[in-house]
């Protein structure tokens, strides 16, 4: 390495020293947005150029000459050496579900800084390491599921009490997934139709990439050009209200149409849809996020939300918990997350070409979404703390402010009536689960770029169509990776429903596993209180406890 490149690296190490400083030691005085923006950069860049590189010649010992499980058992359906851009793309967007957007929101009660260290800390030395050797494990066995390995090295009977665990955990995950997406697209037309449309494009992108007439690129550019109009159309519904009809659908609905969904993606061959969509939408996702952290640089966002709040002894009016260990729980996906563990051993290892590009995938991936979940930190924090509370906390209009400003953070009815009508709602009360809140801040930050007065509302239920969009990706990777670990537990009952070339115990096993975690939504779907408070628990607990087994098999 050149002088001068050892004088960059030792810059940025010391610029983001000093970022994460100024983030640690502010104690009442407001700071900018742009000191977490600059302390992910630095952290990204400086742990995947060191610690990664470490990690794949030091103690992986990536092989570039050894054949990878999708050149040596291709069949088509399952095992599709593919493009490492197009492999990247679906990896990203499966295991960037609802946890980097919601986990940061909800764990910002505690202030900006706990959340803020964990994301930093526990993506790039646990996240990191724990995607990258998952991944690793797989492909050296053949492309095995994490069930199928814990079962190799621990023994027969725990092994199968191990798969049925990682499989009920899997189910619960699923169904939290799910209701999230049902819950941010009920009543949204715009939303529905965009994610119609990705659909379609999806397929044609696909079939054009197998016929191999087609390349890559051309693909890229109709699949954007595509979700570009799905995008940008879909605010213009209300001019046809005939069409508008269509995509205007309720809950119930649209739990079914996931399931649908979701059983489709599970059966289809990888490269038909589920690859050439999750490609797409990491375009939207990584878009989206890059607009984000511009327009953080272009307007300078104060964090209004205290470093340190006083719910870190366990009295939040968002959730109950104390700071240790509800923000490592609360805050998985962007930094540690179990449910990555199940995608590293299940589709992506079956279509990587070479074992180079576990690092870039495994690693690489983890450490985006890393700055997905800072983004979505600073999100929640540019929020007067009043409204942030107020958004989230149960109960009547009236009960809500009480509360509220019972704990010190000053907010009216009349204010919150204000800031609903500027977004295009009815109330903003009620509106707990992070998704709302994310795209509340959101929303702010990118009008605040546009001098338009209709600027905050069309950027809300943009926001809140690019968290759907966001979700629906890991829900469809996961369906798939779960039919593969019901195979799993079949194959142990009857061998021919563990075989995975067959069109019929694939269907067979995809009916079992939708209808299992279909169940789940549609009891969350029909709960009065909106069924996230019951799920998003066992959805945290039950990620980190799937990440303690990843890193024990690792």
């Amino acid at each position: 390495m050149s002088v001068w490149k050892k004088m960059l690296w030792i810059g940025l190490a010391a610029l983001g020293t000093w970022a994460v400083a100024v983030i640690a030691l502010s104690r009442g005085e407001q700071i900018s947005a742009l000191w977490i923006v600059i302390a992910g950069f630095c952290a990204l860049s400086i742990s995947y150029r060191f610690y990664s590189k470490w990690l794949a010649t030091k103690v992986l010992v990536l092989n570039e000459e050894r054949a990878t499980p999708a050149v040596l058992r291709n069949d088509n359906k399952d095992y599709v050496p593919t493009n490492r851009w197009m492999v990247f793309g679906h990896h990203f967007a499966a295991i960037a579900g609802p946890g980097p957007l919601v986990g940061p929101v909800l764990a910002a009660q505690f202030g900006f800084l706990p959340g803020t260290l964990w994301i930093l800390i526990g993506a790039t030395l646990g996240g990191g390491v724990h995607d990258m050797i998952v991944l690793f494990a797989s492909i050296r066995r053949g492309g095995k599921t994490l069930g199928q390995m814990v079962k190799e090295e621990i023994g027969p009977g725990v092994g199968v009490l191990a798969l049925v665990s990682v499989l009920a955990i899997m189910i619960i995950l699923l169904a939290v997934l799910a209701l999230v997406v049902v819950q941010a697209l009920a009543e949204s037309p715009w939303g529905v139709f965009t994610i119609a449309v990705t659909i379609p494009i999806a397929l044609i992108m696909g079939i054009g990439l197998r016929t191999g007439k087609v390349s890559v690129l051309a693909v890229t550019i109709f699949g954007l050009l595509g979700l570009a109009f799905g995008v940008w159309g879909g605010q213009f519904l209300g001019h046809f209200p005939a069409i508008e009809a269509w995509f205007h659908q309720d809950q119930k609905w649209l739990a079914w149409a996931i399931m649908l969904y979701g059983l489709a993606a599970s059966i289809l061959p990888v490269w038909m849809l589920l690859t050439p969509r999750d490609y797409l939408s990491t375009f939207l996702k990584l878009g989206t996020v890059a607009m984000l952290a511009v327009a953080v640089v272009l307007i300078n966002p104060t964090l209004q939300m205290p470093a340190i709040t006083k719910f870190i002894n366990g009295s939040g009016l968002v959730f109950a918990g104390p700071v240790f260990p509800f923000v490592c729980i609360t805050i998985a996906c962007g930094a540690v997350s179990g449910f990555h563990s199940l995608i590293a051993s299940g589709t992506t290892p079956k279509m990587i070409r070479r074992e180079s590009r576990i690092r870039s995938i495994g690693y690489g991936a983890m450490v985006a979404e890393m700055m997905v979940a800072l983004m979505a930190m600073i999100a929640a924090c540019v929020l007067e703390p009043g409204e942030y509370f107020a958004i989230n906390t149960k109960g009547t209009p009236t009960e809500v402010v009480a509360k509220v400003s019972a704990a010190g953070f000053a907010v009216t009815e009349q204010q919150m009536q204000t800031l609903a009508t500027d977004l295009g709602e009815s109330t903003m009360f009620n509106r707990a689960g992070g998704a709302p809140t994310f795209a509340v801040g959101m929303a702010h930050m990118f009008a605040r770029v546009s001098a338009k007065p209709t600027a905050l509302a069309l950027w809300y239920h943009f926001a809140i169509m690019f968290e759907a969009l966001f979700i629906l990706t890991t829900i469809d990777a996961g369906t798939r990776v779960g039919r593969f670990l019901l195979q799993d537990v079949l194959g142990q009952v009857w061998r021919p429903l563990g075989n995975t070339r067959s069109w019929t115990a694939n269907f067979v096993a995809s009916v079992l596993l939708v209808a299992a975690w279909g169940w789940f939504l549609y009891q969350g779907v029909i709960d009065p209180l909106g069924g996230i408070n019951s799920l998003w628990p066992l959805f945290g607990l039950a990620n980190q406890l799937l990440s303690v087994i990843a890193l024990c098999l690792g």
